[in-house]
Protein backbone atom coordinates (compact mmCIF):
# COMPACT_ATOMS: atom_id res chain seq x y z
CA UNK A 1 0.00 0.00 0.00
CA UNK A 2 1.24 3.47 -0.87
CA UNK A 3 0.44 6.49 1.27
CA UNK A 4 0.53 9.56 -0.97
CA UNK A 5 2.11 12.64 0.64
CA UNK A 6 2.12 15.98 -1.21
CA UNK A 7 4.17 18.90 0.11
CA UNK A 8 3.10 22.26 -1.31
CA UNK A 9 5.89 24.37 -2.78
CA UNK A 10 5.87 28.13 -3.39
CA UNK A 11 8.53 30.86 -3.78
CA UNK A 12 10.15 31.58 -0.41
CA UNK A 13 9.21 28.28 1.21
CA UNK A 14 11.19 27.37 4.35
CA UNK A 15 13.63 24.62 3.31
CA UNK A 16 13.46 22.75 6.64
CA UNK A 17 9.65 22.82 6.60
CA UNK A 18 9.96 20.70 3.45
CA UNK A 19 13.00 18.51 4.15
CA UNK A 20 12.24 17.82 7.83
CA UNK A 21 8.92 16.02 7.28
CA UNK A 22 10.25 14.52 4.03
CA UNK A 23 13.16 12.87 5.85
CA UNK A 24 10.85 11.51 8.55
CA UNK A 25 8.46 9.88 6.07
CA UNK A 26 11.29 8.61 3.84
CA UNK A 27 13.08 7.06 6.81
CA UNK A 28 9.82 5.43 7.86
CA UNK A 29 9.45 3.94 4.35
CA UNK A 30 12.98 2.51 4.53
CA UNK A 31 12.30 1.02 7.96
CA UNK A 32 9.03 -0.52 6.76
CA UNK A 33 10.79 -2.05 3.73
CA UNK A 34 13.48 -3.52 6.02
CA UNK A 35 10.69 -5.12 8.04
CA UNK A 36 9.17 -6.64 4.91
CA UNK A 37 6.04 -4.47 5.06
CA UNK A 38 4.32 -3.78 1.76
CA UNK A 39 3.59 -0.16 2.56
CA UNK A 40 5.48 3.07 2.01
CA UNK A 41 5.07 6.82 1.84
CA UNK A 42 5.21 8.28 -1.66
CA UNK A 43 6.39 11.90 -1.35
CA UNK A 44 6.05 14.66 -3.91
CA UNK A 45 6.84 18.36 -3.73
CA UNK A 46 4.30 20.12 -5.93
CA UNK A 47 3.97 23.72 -7.08
CA UNK A 48 1.87 25.73 -9.51
CA UNK A 49 2.78 24.68 -13.07
CA UNK A 50 5.48 22.43 -11.63
CA UNK A 51 7.97 25.30 -11.48
CA UNK A 52 11.17 25.02 -9.46
CA UNK A 53 10.80 26.39 -5.94
CA UNK A 54 13.36 28.82 -4.51
CA UNK A 55 13.88 28.87 -0.76
CA UNK A 56 15.88 32.05 -0.23
CA UNK A 57 18.80 30.15 1.35
CA UNK A 58 20.60 29.19 -1.84
CA UNK A 59 18.58 26.02 -2.40
CA UNK A 60 16.09 25.40 -5.18
CA UNK A 61 13.73 22.44 -5.19
CA UNK A 62 12.56 20.58 -8.26
CA UNK A 63 8.77 20.30 -8.08
CA UNK A 64 5.95 18.39 -9.77
CA UNK A 65 2.80 20.16 -11.00
CA UNK A 66 -0.02 20.35 -8.48
CA UNK A 67 -2.07 17.15 -8.70
CA UNK A 68 -5.73 17.20 -9.54
CA UNK A 69 -7.42 18.41 -6.33
CA UNK A 70 -9.81 15.47 -6.56
CA UNK A 71 -7.01 12.90 -6.40
CA UNK A 72 -7.01 11.03 -3.08
CA UNK A 73 -4.15 12.00 -0.75
CA UNK A 74 -3.09 10.54 2.53
CA UNK A 75 -1.33 13.73 3.72
CA UNK A 76 -1.25 17.26 2.35
CA UNK A 77 1.57 19.28 3.96
CA UNK A 78 1.43 23.08 3.92
CA UNK A 79 4.89 24.42 4.84
CA UNK A 80 5.72 27.96 5.86
CA UNK A 81 8.44 30.42 4.94
CA UNK A 82 9.04 34.05 4.05
CA UNK A 83 6.83 33.69 0.98
CA UNK A 84 3.80 32.35 2.80
CA UNK A 85 1.92 35.65 3.00
CA UNK A 86 2.29 36.23 -0.74
CA UNK A 87 0.99 32.70 -1.23
CA UNK A 88 -2.10 33.44 0.88
CA UNK A 89 -2.94 36.23 -1.57
CA UNK A 90 -2.97 33.84 -4.53
CA UNK A 91 -6.66 32.90 -4.98
CA UNK A 92 -5.84 30.11 -7.42
CA UNK A 93 -3.46 28.47 -4.95
CA UNK A 94 -5.82 28.89 -1.98
CA UNK A 95 -8.64 27.45 -4.08
CA UNK A 96 -6.52 24.41 -4.88
CA UNK A 97 -5.69 23.91 -1.18
CA UNK A 98 -9.36 24.14 -0.26
CA UNK A 99 -10.40 21.56 -2.87
CA UNK A 100 -7.44 19.23 -2.28
CA UNK A 101 -8.15 19.24 1.46
CA UNK A 102 -11.53 17.64 0.78
CA UNK A 103 -9.79 14.65 -0.81
CA UNK A 104 -6.97 14.39 1.74
CA UNK A 105 -7.18 12.06 4.73
CA UNK A 106 -5.08 14.55 6.71
CA UNK A 107 -3.94 18.14 6.19
CA UNK A 108 -0.85 19.34 8.05
CA UNK A 109 0.53 22.86 8.38
CA UNK A 110 4.13 23.49 9.40
CA UNK A 111 5.27 26.74 11.04
CA UNK A 112 3.52 29.75 9.47
CA UNK A 113 2.05 27.46 6.84
CA UNK A 114 -0.90 27.71 9.26
CA UNK A 115 -1.75 30.95 7.43
CA UNK A 116 -2.34 28.95 4.24
CA UNK A 117 -4.62 26.55 6.09
CA UNK A 118 -6.40 29.45 7.76
CA UNK A 119 -6.92 31.34 4.51
CA UNK A 120 -8.42 28.20 2.98
CA UNK A 121 -10.85 28.00 5.93
CA UNK A 122 -9.43 24.73 7.24
CA UNK A 123 -8.83 26.04 10.76
CA UNK A 124 -12.14 27.83 11.33
CA UNK A 125 -13.44 27.09 14.82
CA UNK A 126 -10.49 24.80 15.52
CA UNK A 127 -7.52 24.85 17.85
CA UNK A 128 -4.24 25.43 16.00
CA UNK A 129 -0.69 26.69 16.44
CA UNK A 130 2.09 28.32 14.47
CA UNK A 131 5.56 29.77 15.08
CA UNK A 132 5.68 31.53 18.47
CA UNK A 133 6.49 34.86 16.80
CA UNK A 134 3.30 34.72 14.71
CA UNK A 135 0.68 33.33 17.07
CA UNK A 136 -0.58 36.85 17.82
CA UNK A 137 -0.90 37.72 14.13
CA UNK A 138 -2.69 34.45 13.38
CA UNK A 139 -5.21 35.11 16.18
CA UNK A 140 -5.70 38.71 15.05
CA UNK A 141 -6.14 37.91 11.36
CA UNK A 142 -8.34 34.84 11.89
CA UNK A 143 -10.30 35.40 15.12
CA UNK A 144 -12.34 32.20 14.75
CA UNK A 145 -9.20 30.10 15.33
CA UNK A 146 -8.34 29.00 18.87
CA UNK A 147 -4.60 29.74 18.73
CA UNK A 148 -2.41 27.74 21.11
CA UNK A 149 0.84 29.68 21.48
CA UNK A 150 2.55 27.00 23.58
CA UNK A 151 2.03 23.68 21.79
CA UNK A 152 4.67 22.13 19.53
CA UNK A 153 1.85 20.69 17.46
CA UNK A 154 -1.92 20.50 17.66
CA UNK A 155 -4.47 18.03 16.37
CA UNK A 156 -7.35 20.37 15.69
CA UNK A 157 -9.58 17.58 14.37
CA UNK A 158 -9.31 14.05 13.03
CA UNK A 159 -8.13 15.49 9.70
CA UNK A 160 -6.38 18.79 10.42
CA UNK A 161 -3.08 19.19 12.28
CA UNK A 162 -0.78 22.20 12.76
CA UNK A 163 2.72 22.58 14.15
CA UNK A 164 4.81 25.35 15.67
CA UNK A 165 7.99 26.80 14.21
CA UNK A 166 10.17 25.04 11.64
CA UNK A 167 11.54 21.90 13.38
CA UNK A 168 8.17 21.28 15.06
CA UNK A 169 7.08 19.89 11.70
CA UNK A 170 9.40 16.99 12.46
CA UNK A 171 7.70 16.40 15.82
CA UNK A 172 4.32 16.38 14.09
CA UNK A 173 5.53 14.00 11.36
CA UNK A 174 6.73 11.53 13.99
CA UNK A 175 3.28 11.70 15.59
CA UNK A 176 1.70 10.84 12.23
CA UNK A 177 4.09 7.88 11.83
CA UNK A 178 3.07 6.73 15.30
CA UNK A 179 -0.61 7.03 14.42
CA UNK A 180 -0.14 5.04 11.21
CA UNK A 181 2.28 2.33 12.35
CA UNK A 182 2.65 2.46 16.12
CA UNK A 183 5.10 3.76 18.68
CA UNK A 184 7.86 1.25 17.91
CA UNK A 185 8.32 2.43 14.32
CA UNK A 186 8.12 6.09 15.32
CA UNK A 187 10.80 5.49 17.96
CA UNK A 188 12.98 3.72 15.39
CA UNK A 189 12.70 6.68 12.99
CA UNK A 190 13.47 9.13 15.81
CA UNK A 191 16.56 7.17 16.84
CA UNK A 192 17.79 6.92 13.26
CA UNK A 193 17.43 10.68 12.76
CA UNK A 194 18.84 11.38 16.27
CA UNK A 195 15.66 13.09 17.44
CA UNK A 196 13.51 13.21 20.53
CA UNK A 197 10.51 10.94 20.06
CA UNK A 198 8.63 13.48 22.17
CA UNK A 199 10.48 16.72 22.74
CA UNK A 200 10.13 18.02 26.32
CA UNK A 201 8.29 21.26 26.89
CA UNK A 202 6.49 23.60 24.52
CA UNK A 203 7.66 26.31 22.17
CA UNK A 204 7.60 29.09 24.79
CA UNK A 205 11.01 27.91 25.99
CA UNK A 206 12.45 28.94 22.60
CA UNK A 207 10.85 32.39 22.54
CA UNK A 208 12.82 35.36 23.89
CA UNK A 209 11.66 37.03 27.10
CA UNK A 210 8.51 38.96 26.34
CA UNK A 211 8.70 42.73 26.02
CA UNK A 212 6.03 44.12 28.32
CA UNK A 213 3.68 46.73 26.82
CA UNK A 214 4.04 50.12 28.51
CA UNK A 215 0.98 51.43 30.33
CA UNK A 216 -0.42 54.75 29.18
CA UNK A 217 -1.11 55.91 32.72
CA UNK A 218 1.99 57.21 34.50
CA UNK A 219 1.24 55.61 37.88
CA UNK A 220 0.84 52.16 36.34
CA UNK A 221 3.91 52.60 34.14
CA UNK A 222 6.01 53.49 37.17
CA UNK A 223 4.82 50.33 38.94
CA UNK A 224 5.78 48.28 35.89
CA UNK A 225 9.26 49.76 35.90
CA UNK A 226 9.66 49.10 39.62
CA UNK A 227 8.67 45.43 39.25
CA UNK A 228 11.06 44.94 36.33
CA UNK A 229 13.94 46.72 38.09
CA UNK A 230 13.56 44.66 41.27
CA UNK A 231 11.87 41.33 40.52
CA UNK A 232 13.05 39.90 43.85
CA UNK A 233 10.96 42.26 45.98
CA UNK A 234 7.59 40.98 47.38
CA UNK A 235 5.38 43.13 45.08
CA UNK A 236 2.15 42.36 46.91
CA UNK A 237 -0.93 43.87 45.27
CA UNK A 238 -1.86 45.85 48.38
CA UNK A 239 1.62 47.43 48.48
CA UNK A 240 1.65 48.19 44.76
CA UNK A 241 -1.82 49.73 44.99
CA UNK A 242 -0.78 51.91 47.94
CA UNK A 243 2.28 53.13 46.06
CA UNK A 244 0.03 54.02 43.11
CA UNK A 245 -2.38 55.81 45.49
CA UNK A 246 -5.28 53.51 44.57
CA UNK A 247 -7.46 50.92 46.22
CA UNK A 248 -6.30 47.33 45.56
CA UNK A 249 -9.45 46.59 43.53
CA UNK A 250 -9.17 49.69 41.36
CA UNK A 251 -5.43 49.18 40.91
CA UNK A 252 -5.85 45.56 39.79
CA UNK A 253 -8.57 46.47 37.33
CA UNK A 254 -6.61 49.42 35.89
CA UNK A 255 -3.31 47.51 35.76
CA UNK A 256 -4.94 44.65 33.84
CA UNK A 257 -6.63 47.07 31.44
CA UNK A 258 -3.39 48.98 30.78
CA UNK A 259 -0.99 46.03 30.45
CA UNK A 260 -3.23 43.16 29.37
CA UNK A 261 -2.23 41.09 32.39
CA UNK A 262 -3.22 40.91 36.06
CA UNK A 263 -0.60 42.20 38.54
CA UNK A 264 0.21 38.78 39.99
CA UNK A 265 0.66 37.19 36.57
CA UNK A 266 2.76 40.16 35.45
CA UNK A 267 5.08 39.83 38.44
CA UNK A 268 5.46 36.09 37.83
CA UNK A 269 6.29 36.67 34.14
CA UNK A 270 8.94 39.27 35.02
CA UNK A 271 10.48 36.93 37.59
CA UNK A 272 10.51 34.05 35.11
CA UNK A 273 12.27 36.15 32.48
CA UNK A 274 14.80 37.38 35.05
CA UNK A 275 15.50 33.77 36.05
CA UNK A 276 15.86 32.73 32.40
CA UNK A 277 18.59 35.32 31.94
CA UNK A 278 20.32 34.31 35.17
CA UNK A 279 20.28 30.64 34.22
CA UNK A 280 21.99 31.26 30.88
CA UNK A 281 24.35 34.06 31.92
CA UNK A 282 25.62 33.00 35.36
CA UNK A 283 26.89 30.00 37.32
CA UNK A 284 24.67 30.77 40.31
CA UNK A 285 22.86 27.87 41.96
CA UNK A 286 19.11 27.33 41.69
CA UNK A 287 18.38 28.50 45.26
CA UNK A 288 20.40 31.69 44.72
CA UNK A 289 18.63 32.51 41.45
CA UNK A 290 15.22 31.66 42.92
CA UNK A 291 15.82 33.98 45.89
CA UNK A 292 17.22 36.83 43.80
CA UNK A 293 14.36 36.65 41.29
CA UNK A 294 11.62 36.61 43.92
CA UNK A 295 10.48 32.97 43.87
CA UNK A 296 11.42 32.33 47.47
CA UNK A 297 12.54 28.76 46.88
CA UNK A 298 14.03 26.65 44.12
CA UNK A 299 10.94 24.41 44.20
CA UNK A 300 8.60 27.34 43.58
CA UNK A 301 10.78 28.43 40.68
CA UNK A 302 10.77 24.89 39.28
CA UNK A 303 6.96 24.66 39.40
CA UNK A 304 6.65 28.05 37.71
CA UNK A 305 9.05 27.08 34.91
CA UNK A 306 7.24 23.81 34.27
CA UNK A 307 3.87 25.59 34.14
CA UNK A 308 5.00 28.51 31.97
CA UNK A 309 7.71 26.96 29.78
CA UNK A 310 7.07 23.24 30.00
CA UNK A 311 10.58 22.43 31.28
CA UNK A 312 12.30 22.69 34.69
CA UNK A 313 15.06 25.32 35.23
CA UNK A 314 17.96 22.87 35.15
CA UNK A 315 16.89 21.52 31.77
CA UNK A 316 16.36 25.06 30.48
CA UNK A 317 19.93 25.94 31.53
CA UNK A 318 21.39 22.86 29.81
CA UNK A 319 19.50 23.59 26.61
CA UNK A 320 20.07 27.33 26.22
CA UNK A 321 23.25 28.21 28.06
Amino acid sequence: MTRSVVILGFPGVQALDVTGPADVFTTASIALADQGAEVRYDLRLASKSGLHVGTGVGLEFVAHPLPDPGDPLDILILPGGTGVHDATRDPELIGWIRRAARSARRVVSVCNGAFLAAEAGLLDGRRATTHWAMTGLLAERYPSIQVDAEALFVRGSDRVWSSAGVTAGIDLSLALIEEDHGTELAQLVARWLVLYMRRPGGQSQFAPPVWMPRARRTAIREIQERIEAEPGRPHRVDDLARDASMSPRHFSRLFTDQTGEAPGSYVERVRTDAARRALTQSDDTMPVIASRCGFGSAETMRRTFVRRLGVPPDQYRRTFR
